[in-house]
């Protein structure tokens, strides 16, 4: 055995024999010899400190569980009063759709069926503030499923195949392009003013929310069907629905109705002067320019 294999040896056999460092145990033999150890009133504190510490951790927990009641019956008042808001708004919007057909009935047999009224019914359908009816085209785009942790089974936060405000966006100006003469989002019907937003989690389309599924009808000429499946924005989400799972399907449709727009606040719009009974002087001429030009 050589001296290097016999210091070595030496060196594990005191490590195994003696874990504690030689000062350590110098120190902690003469602290035990002088009676300087851990007194009563030390082991007393640190008693104290640790059922103080539990004893915190015991009414942080009590007032957790207590609070959890009152947050519970506050969510669920929330929930009831964000769906009765959203039932009053339904309703009121049957009942303006409801007038605004009553208004249009009366000013039809007012005009009898004359050139006018024709020209007002066509003016409405292209403004979008008039019901129209035809063959179209409907596209559908569905949020992916919930992807889920193969490890914990727990869904994850984070889902890239939602449908957004400018997927929205994106398919109804394809459908305008591709030759649209009426388009609707879930029953919405757009108008030159409607907006696609997004607020926190939710879509809006003039500041009603839509959810999944969105279905976007359209009506306009034939071969508008052909012209968005061939377009770049559906090869677009045929590669979000290989790639994220969204949903997305479209098919030729018949006879479809589309609903007026709400009508739009004329914030702009002010009545005209009457025109003045004496003519107006003309003006004289400028004393900077010339009779012959300028």
């Amino acid at each position: 055995m050589t001296v290097r294999q016999r210091l070595s040896e030496d060196l594990l056999g005191d490590l195994f024999r003696f874990p504690l460092d030689p000062g350590y145990a110098d120190a902690a033999a003469r602290r035990a010899a002088s009676g300087t150890g851990p007194s009563w009133a030390g082991r007393a504190g640190k008693a104290f400190a640790c059922a103080a510490f539990g004893f915190l951790l015991v009414v942080a927990y009590q007032r957790v569980t207590a609070a959890e009641p009152g947050t519970a019956k506050a969510h669920d008042q929330l929930v009831a009063d964000v769906r009765a808001k959203q039932k009053q708004s339904d309703d009121l919007q049957r009942q303006a759709d409801a007038l605004r057909d009553q208004v249009a009935k009366a000013r039809d047999e007012a005009l009898a069926d004359s050139d006018d009224a024709t020209r007002l019914r066509s003016l409405a359908a292209g403004a979008g503030l008039g019901r129209v009816t035809g063959d179209g085209f409907a596209v559908t785009l569905t949020d992916a499923p919930p992807q889920v942790d193969p490890v914990t089974g727990k869904q994850s936060d984070d889902n890239p195949g939602l449908v957004l405000d400018r997927d929205l966006q994106d398919v109804a100006n394809e459908l305008w392009h591709d030759g649209a003469e009426a388009v609707a989002v879930n029953g919405q019907r757009l108008s030159a003013l409607s907006t696609i937003r997004a607020a926190g989690g939710a879509v809006l389309v003039d500041f009603r929310p839509v959810t999944s599924p969105y279905e976007v009808d359209a009506i306009g000429p034939r071969g508008l069907g052909e012209a968005f499946d061939g377009s770049p924005t559906a090869k677009r989400f045929h590669r979000y629905a290989d790639t994220y799972r969204m949903g997305f399907a479209t098919k030729d449709r018949t006879g479809l109705t589309l609903g007026a727009a709400p009508d739009a606040d004329l914030r702009y719009a002010s009545v005209s002067p009457a025109p003045s009974q004496s003519p107006a002087a003309p003006p004289s001429p400028s004393p900077s320019r010339s009779p012959g030009g300028r």
